[in-house]
């Protein structure tokens, strides 16, 4: 796909990995719409780029928004729907363990509620993580949730065709996930990958390329695309 002159949504697109793919989006041309429930938070958004506020896990509101904004040519989530459980699943509280879940609900109702409003020739890309091959200890909730998001874009890739849906896998990437650009976030993330291949975190940038990738290749559908600095083989 040629990106120039094509409109883009981004969920999850005003902070990380979501608002780095919005600016490479628009860089290349796109208009973009960038989503997340508190856009206020992101600053003053990029050329090319609007902020607008939209929960993934309101159908309702999704439904209303994509029938406003459509038709649109790529489609992209990165919004993690909320919290996340962690630690030793036999330990686990297991209402939190099922709120994990939110991030594949959101996900879920992107594709089923946007699809109808995508060019036909249109792509889609999720976002995942490398616990759904190879998990630590303690990431059983990501690992599931991982799992069933990469599950759900190869499968429902045979229906949406020739719309394509694919998934980026990212390792560590230093995000706000991981707490404010200190020292202390630094040594921690240092302390995480140093076993990895590439022993250390990912940039945004590094991780939204490989979402533009599969956005620009007409030749890759229902597959996973891995930037995780070597961390299913360490």
């Amino acid at each position: 796909m040629e990106i120039q002159g094509k409109k883009a949504l981004v969920f999850g697109g005003t902070s990380g990995i979501g608002l780095a793919a919005a600016n490479q989006l628009a860089a290349k041309g796109a208009k973009v719409v960038a989503l997340s429930r508190d856009p206020s938070k992101a600053g003053a958004p990029g050329p090319n780029v609007t902020f607008k506020s939209c929960d993934v896990r309101d159908a309702l509101a999704l439904e209303a928004l994509f029938a406003a904004e459509g038709p649109f040519d790529i489609l992209v989530s990165a919004a993690t729907g909320g919290a996340r459980a962690a630690g030793p699943f036999l330990d686990m509280d297991m209402d939190t363990y099922q709120a994990s879940f939110a991030k594949l609900w959101g996900y879920t109702n992107v594709v089923r509620y946007g699809t109808r409003h995508l060019a036909e020739n249109g792509a889609i890309v999720l976002v995942s993580g490398a616990p759904a091959r190879r998990a630590r200890d303690g990431q059983i909730a990501l690992a599931s949730v991982g799992g069933a998001v990469e599950a759900f874009a190869r499968t429902v890739s045979k229906e949406i065709k020739p719309r394509r849906i694919n998934v980026v896998s990212p390792g560590i990437i230093a995000t706000a996930m991981f707490g404010a650009d200190d020292a202390d976030r630094a040594d921690r993330l240092a302390n995480m990958t140093k076993n990895n291949l590439i022993p250390r975190a990912g940039t945004p940038d590094e991780a939204a390329s490989a979402i533009i990738f599969l956005i620009e290749n007409d030749f890759v559908t229902g597959t996973t695309v891995d930037v995780d600095g070597g961390w299913l083989l360490s």
